[in-house]
């Protein structure tokens, strides 16, 4: 997972040597609400848990006992997945069709997609408000790298940094995907209600795809009439442009952005979303 910060038009440019910061890139581990709610809770992924022996996965075990003739007692849930994604990997890999493929259907495809947009939703996405709040970090690292590049331009500097690119992975990009708004449905997705989300904006797999990538591309737009539209921020979403998640406009002036989402720039402090409430508190689900 790439997420590229660009700034004005690059001509040449000397790269230092790359540092790691899992504490910016990886703030899931370092988050301690998180960690002891979601990732250490035997129950934050309960509709996961319950969908998998749910209506849908249990038509699926049967077929494929069938079709493999073993009895159905034999399999389970978590081993449909193994082939499932034994079938998906070397597809999208090295382009062959397993064998396991033939083992399932489109239908099947949907049930089991359904089932890993689940354990995303409720671990990265919007199932849970630790999710996307520990990003905060990350999403203010973002912004003040582009107004360093705004200040610059306004004293007539050249731009430090024009390129400015980070590494991670896709449990990095949902949380901070939803942190800014994007891809929420208007209900929560559950165990129960896969024929109703058949539609729905969360699909992981569309989301973060491999090598997904996430790009902020600032423009400075000399013959601006007025300050603020000077600048202007684009944002594209694995090489397509995101159209903004308030507006659906492809295209805002920075101050705009800036002021949409100042809550987040403003008040959202890691150490102060990642502290452990008292005893006895839970999990707020939404």
């Amino acid at each position: 997972i790439c997420l590229f910060l660009i700034c004005g038009l690059v001509r040449y440019m000397e790269c230092g040597p790359p540092r790691v910061n899992d504490k910016l890139m990886r703030f899931f581990d370092h988050c301690e609400k998180f960690l002891t709610e979601v990732e250490r809770n035997a129950t934050a992924l309960y509709h996961v848990e319950a969908f998998k022996t749910g209506p849908e996965m249990q038509n699926i075990l049967k077929k494929v006992a069938a079709t493999l003739q073993v009895p159905v007692n034999d399999l389970n849930a978590d081993l449909i997945q193994v082939a499932f994604f034994t079938c998906s990997f070397d597809l999208a890999i090295k382009g062959v069709k397993s064998p396991w493929c033939d083992v399932f259907d489109i239908d099947d495809a949907k049930v089991l997609e359904y089932l890993n947009d689940l354990k995303q939703y409720w671990k990265r996405g919007y199932g849970y408000t630790i999710n996307s709040r520990s990003s905060c970090t990350l999403f203010q690292d973002i912004f003040q790298h582009l107004d360093k590049a705004v200040e610059q331009k306004q004293r007539s500097q050249p731009v430090s940094s024009p390129v400015i690119l980070q590494f991670g992975h896709a449990e990095t990009l949902l949380p901070l995907l939803s942190l800014m708004g994007y891809f929420k449905d208007k209900e929560p997705l559950t165990a129960y209600n896969y024929k109703e989300q058949m539609h729905r904006k969360f699909r992981s797999g569309h989301i973060v795809p491999y090598a997904s990538n996430l790009i902020f591309v600032l423009y400075h737009c000399e013959n601006a009439k007025t300050p603020k539209e000077q600048f202007r921020v684009q944002m594209l979403l694995n090489e397509k442009v995101l159209p903004l998640a308030y507006s659906q406009e492809t295209v805002s002036f920075y101050e705009d952005l800036k002021n949409h989402y100042k809550d987040i720039l403003q008040s959202c402090q890691t150490s102060e979303e990642c502290e452990l409430a008292k005893a006895n508190s839970t999990s707020d689900e939404l």
